[in-house]
């Protein structure tokens, strides 16, 4: 059974700067462990957790091409490090800092991932939540998911570009502060 998100409340939680929040999933993204933490701030019970696709606690603002890029990433085997707004079962929202690595057998076949996510910093937020906003307001101009996801891929890109980063570079220099 999944787990119902409730709408958007607009109320922002948040958890210590020591604690961390972990999941592991399957090969397509089914929750197969979420830690205590995970658990408190996405307000789900493990037994409506467990089992569910991770996308549960996917936030509408966030934007396609955050995830388009997440997921391209994985398939790539490569870790990548992203600013993720969630949804909470409540309605509550609340931002990480994710890391998400692909985890691999000792034959290096694909058995799942593993998330590891902090608290960021107020000023990262910010800015983060900024392109994204832009990002989405571009995928709400166009009608069906892929046209949506199409213009907000080209968007992100062409900041990118503008700022001659990756989103690796991105994501660091607002983690270190150092972004422009």
């Amino acid at each position: 059974m999944k787990a119902a998100t409730a709408a958007p409340s607009g109320v922002e939680r948040t958890f210590g700067e020591d604690e961390i929040i972990v999941t592991k999933t399957d090969p397509r993204g089914v929750l197969t462990y979420a830690n205590d933490v995970f658990l408190r701030v996405s307000a789900l019970p493990e037994q409506e957790a467990i089992g569910q696709p991770h996308n549960l606690i996917r936030h509408p603002d966030m934007p396609r091409a955050v995830f388009k890029l997440l997921w391209d990433t994985l398939q790539a085997r490569q870790e990548i490090f992203a600013y993720v707004l969630n949804l909470a079962r409540d309605g509550a929202h609340y931002w990480v800092l994710a890391h998400v690595t692909p985890s691999l057998d000792r034959h290096g076949q694909l058995v799942g991932y593993h998330s590891s996510r902090r608290r960021p910093q107020r000023s990262a937020v910010d800015a983060a939540g900024q392109v994204y906003r832009t990002l989405r307001a571009e995928e709400r101009k166009h009608p069906g998911s892929a046209p949506a996801l199409e213009a907000s891929w080209a968007m992100l890109n062409t900041m990118l570009a503008e700022r001659g980063q990756t989103y690796d570079e991105f994501v660091w220099g607002l983690t270190n502060g150092t972004a422009a």
